[in-house]
Parts: structure tokens; sequence; C-alpha cells
């Protein structure tokens, strides 16, 4: 009878177990990943509404705080998504019916047949897409329930437990690399306030600029131009999609009109004050002045991050490459140390001391 070679058993066992464990990591992400976003948002809303916790929780306890918080974010959050929800659908709805006006107008022009062909195929790739996309609000709202709930939940616990888990990570740091790991935590706490305080700060500018110019251009009255401010500060966190959606819906309807100057003016002034000028240019230049990186490095960062993660990949993008850089200088050093030369010690030797008698 042969005999069973142990380490050949403990190899099929270890091969066994990373399967397994590869296998559950897999279905958890798959868990997971729909709630990314939330989970995303509930701990970075949670750590900019942490200094308001610790005041509020030295006064009234550190749960009660953290009910208050998440009620008062459900309240104020909970009302805002859902009427942005049907406030969203109705300007989809408004826009889809301007574009679809709009390419009707221009096909009544008179322009070359292949310019009026090439208008043809746009808009008939174009107007049923943006149909899509407006039928879509309709069938989203109990997903966008789910992700609240989910949101609320992170933001609460993030909140009550943060004590726990900044001494959770503290304790996770290796011992050998304890300097890199909390310079690692203090470039990300860094670059994370910056980013915020910049993001809220612009976002507010930029529908305060919207506002302004809806009354300057006479697109609509001041109630309208209020709203059209408000959804320019929410489009503006979200990729791709911001304020030059508004403007460009002005722009459309003084161009259907016949009023080509203010359509070409609305549409320099939004995009050089609204969107997109300003987060290539103002964002990037106060993200780099708070947390002292190249201006460059933080424009590539919130580009390639939204392309990649979204809106979560503006946040992300920047801190990944702070933290590129923290390894490289750090992996300097240590190529530094390795290669330097031991000093060698030109000190004289001292006489040993004679042992007392």
């Amino acid at each position: 009878m042969a005999l069973i070679n142990p380490s050949r058993v403990m190899k099929g066992t270890t091969i066994i177990w990373a399967v397994v464990i590869l296998l559950i990591l897999y279905l958890s992400w798959r868990v997971v990943s729909p709630l990314v976003g939330p989970i995303f948002f509930g701990l970075v809303l949670a750590y900019a509404a942490y200094p308001i916790h610790i005041q509020l929780k030295r006064r009234i306890g550190n749960h009660t705080s953290g009910v208050v918080l998440t009620l008062g974010m459900l309240l104020g959050g909970g009302a805002l998504t859902f009427e942005l929800l049907m406030m969203s659908a109705r300007v989809a709805a408004s826009f889809y019916h301007n574009v679809e006006d709009f390419f009707r107008w221009l096909l009544m022009q008179p322009l070359p047949q292949n310019v009026l062909n090439f208008i043809e195929n746009l808009s008939n790739q174009l107007i049923p897409k943006l149909a899509d996309y407006v039928s879509s609000y309709a069938f989203s709202i109990p997903r966008y329930l789910i992700q609240l709930l989910v949101f609320l939940l992170v933001f609460y616990y993030a909140l009550v437990y943060a004590d726990e888990i900044k001494s959770y990570i503290a304790r996770s740091l290796p011992t050998e690399n304890r300097r890199l790991g909390e310079e690692i935590l203090s470039n990300i706490n860094k670059t994370l306030k910056a980013l915020v305080r910049v993001w809220l700060l612009l976002n507010i500018a930029k529908g305060f600029l919207m506002t302004l110019g809806f009354l300057l251009f006479g697109v609509s009255n001041v109630y309208t131009a209020i709203v059209a401010g408000f959804l320019t500060v929410i489009f503006s966190f979200v990729p791709l999609f911001e304020g030059w959606m508004l403007w460009l819906i002005a722009a459309a309807y003084f161009a259907k009109e016949g009023l080509y100057l203010r359509a070409i003016g609305i549409s320099l002034y939004g995009a050089f004050l609204v969107s997109p000028m300003p987060d290539y240019t103002i964002r990037p230049m106060l993200v780099a002045k708070d947390t002292s990186l190249d201006e460059t490095l933080v424009f590539i960062g919130m580009i390639g991050g939204a392309w990649t993660m979204g809106v979560k990949g503006i946040l992300i993008g920047p801190i990944v490459l702070n933290l590129m850089l923290t390894l490289l200088k750090e992996w300097k050093i240590i190529m530094g140390r390795g290669g330097a030369l031991p000093r060698r010690n030109e000190a004289p030797l001292k006489p040993a001391s004679h042992p007392e008698e």
C-alpha cells in the first residue's frame, strides 16, 4: 500500500481553500457591487458630517447624535431625492421635446443635402436613446429607494462607530512600516477633505451663476431661474451630465425662437462660467492648492477617475494618484538607503575601561 505524501495533501488543501476564498470574495463583490455608490457616498458624507457629530454627541450622546443626523439626512436628503427624481424626469422630458423640435427645425433649413442627411441620421440615432433615457426614470424609483436606505444605514453606522473604525485602522498598521501607514492615512485625509470642500463650494457657485445667467439673458422668470440653479448644483455631482445640460436647453430654445445672439451668449456664459470649463480649471487649481499637489495630477485624477468609476471616481482618482506619489517617495528613500555604502566610523577607538579591582 502506497504511503500518502503529507506535503501533497497539505498542498491540495491549500489549493482548495484558496479556490473557496476566491469564490467567496467573487460572490461577495457581486452582492455588494450594485450598492458601491450609496456605500461610498454614505462614508464620504459621514466623513463630512463628523465634525458636527463630535459637537452633538458631547451634548446628547453618541447614538442619539447619529440618529438626529441620520433623520436630518432622511428628511432633507430623502425629500430632496424624490423631488429631484420627479423634477429631473420633467426636465428630461422637456429636454427631449426641445431636442426633437430643434432637429425638426434644422431639417427645414436650406442646407446642403449631405448636411441634411447627416442631421437626419444623427436625429434617428439620438432621439430613441433620449426616449429610453426619459422612460427609465419611471422604472428606477424602487432602485433609488433601496440605494437611499443603504446610504442612510452606512451614514449612521459610520458616524456612531467612527472612533472604533479609527482605532481599528490604527491598530492594523504594521509595526515595521507604521510611519508609512500614518503618512498614507494623513494624505488620504488631507486630499479627501480638500476634494469634498472644493466640490461642494464650487457646485454651489455654479448653481448661483446659472441662476444669474438665466436672469441676465432672459431665459425665464426668477422662480424657474432659481430651480435651474438648484438643478445645476445637483447635476454637478453627475459626470458628463452636470450644468451644461441646462444652458444647452436654454440655447436650443433661443435658437428655435430665432434669437441666435442670445443662444450664443448663454452658450458662452454657461461653458466658461458653469460647465465644463470650471471643472477643468478652477476645481483642479483649488484642490491642488489645498493638498500641495500638481494641478495636472489632480486634473488627470478627476477625469480618469470619473471616466472609469463614475461620480465617485472624481474623489477616488486624486486620492489614488496622491498615494502613488507617497509610495514612490518611500521607494526612492528605500532605494537610496540600500544603495548608499555604510559610513566608516573614523573616530579613534577609546581604550577600554579597566575593571574595578
